[in-house]
């Protein structure tokens, strides 16, 4: 009766582990994206001591794995550029709704790097991490490189994000 029992239980387990069984596909991500800043005003009230800015940017672009997106930037920054993880997390929202959830921390600094274009004014490479999502972005994970800066040629903000995903799969789907 005990055999039985355990037999059972084993062919239970294995069955709903094979129907849940999932997979992962780790792929590279890049995205290239403008934003038009929406709002840049003071306001301690929102953003708490110590912060100096808050910013809306709203940006549309496209992405490998994304395809065309948009995505509404709203955090809050220092007087020295800071930008804090916890005040920087956005939504990429795809043309067909799958929705891919990221949150960023870094500085905004003064000047180009040697790598930039000559009207580049400011600039921040921070590292970025990718929190789950909607559609066939739940679950995913990954992390990468932020290589974003402000031009003298117009007033937005453009953005180049580098890294890698991992989308979960379920079994029997690519």
């Amino acid at each position: 009766m005990k055999t039985n029992l355990m037999l059972t239980m084993g062919g239970f387990c294995m069955l709903v582990a094979f129907t849940n069984c999932q997979r992962t596909e780790t792929v590279p991500f890049d995205a290239e994206f403008t934003g038009i800043y929406i709002s840049v005003q003071p306001d301690s009230v929102r953003c708490g001591p110590g912060s100096w800015m808050h910013v809306v940017v709203d940006c549309s672009g496209k992405s490998d794995v994304l395809g065309n997106f948009t995505t509404l930037f709203d955090f809050c920054a220092d007087s020295v550029g800071y930008y804090p993880g916890k005040s920087m997390a956005a939504s990429m929202v795809a043309d067909n709704g799958d929705t891919l959830f990221v949150k960023c921390e870094g500085q905004v600094l003064e000047g180009r790097l040697d790598d930039h274009p000559e009207h580049v004014v400011s600039y921040w490479r921070d590292p970025f991490e990718i929190l789950g999502g909607t559609g066939k972005f739940k679950g995913a994970t990954g992390e990468g490189m932020t290589d974003d800066y402000n031009s003298s040629e117009d007033e937005n903000s453009h953005h180049h994000w580098k890294g890698t995903i991992t989308l979960v799969k379920k079994k029997g789907k690519s």
